[in-house]
């Protein structure tokens, strides 16, 4: 009997003990030249993959925009939904992230290369989005056509089920 107990005990550790973080993923540090913007006289933040910055009040749709950042493990939880949704509606929707309250760039980079992601991400040096999408993280703002905010998201999505209702109810695609 104490074998027993031993073994089922060594197997209960050892199946337990669990990667807090996921495995790496490849993911690829992109150009913002696909996501869709009109004119604006705002100030434009640097995309990481090179290129014009953007305007965030630019943006137009069907577009996701996520702000996030690699300290937060709320944010963390939800790419792979993000990577999930993309693998099915990259063709009907722009997905922009933002990373914010950042140390450097190159970290971010590295993370991006290591985390699966795969779409467009803008710096955000100075703090200055704050002002428009609040405090906190994640925040997720589906924006249409013309520009217009149709849906706010404060917290991760849960699911990429849940992403595919907001982008289908939202955004019609």
């Amino acid at each position: 009997m104490k074998k027993v107990v031993a073994i089922f005990s060594s197997l209960l550790l050892l199946t337990g003990c669990s990667f807090t973080e996921p495995i790496p993923i490849r993911g690829q540090v992109v150009s913002c030249e696909s996501i869709p913007v009109s004119e604006s006289s705002s100030p434009r933040l640097e995309c990481l993959g090179g290129g014009e910055g953007i305007a965030v009040d630019a943006i137009r749709g069907p577009a996701i925009v996520n702000v996030w950042g690699t300290w937060c493990a709320p944010c963390r939880k939800e790419l792979p939904h993000f990577a999930e949704f993309l693998t099915q509606y990259s063709d009907r929707v722009s997905v922009l992230g933002i990373a914010v309250e950042e140390k450097n760039q190159e970290n971010v980079r590295k993370f991006i290369r290591t985390r699966g992601i795969t779409w467009p991400i803008i710096y955000d040096a100075d703090g200055s989005t704050k002002k428009k999408f609040g405090m906190g993280v994640p925040v997720t703002w589906l924006i249409n056509k013309s520009g217009k905010v149709v849906y706010k998201k404060y917290g991760p999505f849960e699911s990429t089920e849940e992403l595919e209702r907001a982008a289908i109810k939202y955004l019609g695609v």
